[in-house]
């Protein structure tokens, strides 16, 4: 399960503690490739996103976003609108996770697909 939640108030972020050790791998590996920055940054203890129901079935997960200490609150307040987006910032999310997702389809074990 790919969670993206909050993208473009700055480059793409992971929050690691949350998200499956291989798929955080597979991500760091395609922005590396792509020269696009993307880090890591815990939430731990500020809430959860659409993750939360898969991981106690054993989905593996990644969530991607773009909190940081400085952005996060900006969340739910009237500052929370298209004037805090940063486009480029957006637009290299974008890059990169189309990538990302093009990946996963690709290398992903066939037997788990479902038609």
């Amino acid at each position: 399960m790919v969670c993206i939640d909050t993208l473009g108030l700055g480059p793409a972020r992971v929050w690691v503690s949350r998200s499956d050790k291989e798929l955080v791998g597979a991500f760091a590996v395609m922005a590396n490739a792509m020269k696009i920055p993307a880090s890591r940054v815990d939430v731990d203890g500020v809430g959860y996103s659409d993750e939360e129901s898969f991981i106690p079935k054993k989905i593996p997960v990644i969530v991607i976003h773009s909190i940081t200490q400085g952005t996060l609150r900006t969340l739910h307040t009237r500052d929370d609108n298209y004037r805090a987006l940063k486009f480029d910032d957006y637009y290299a999310s974008y890059r990169l996770l189309s990538a990302y997702l093009t990946f996963l389809d690709q290398n992903l074990d066939q037997n788990t697909k479902t038609p």
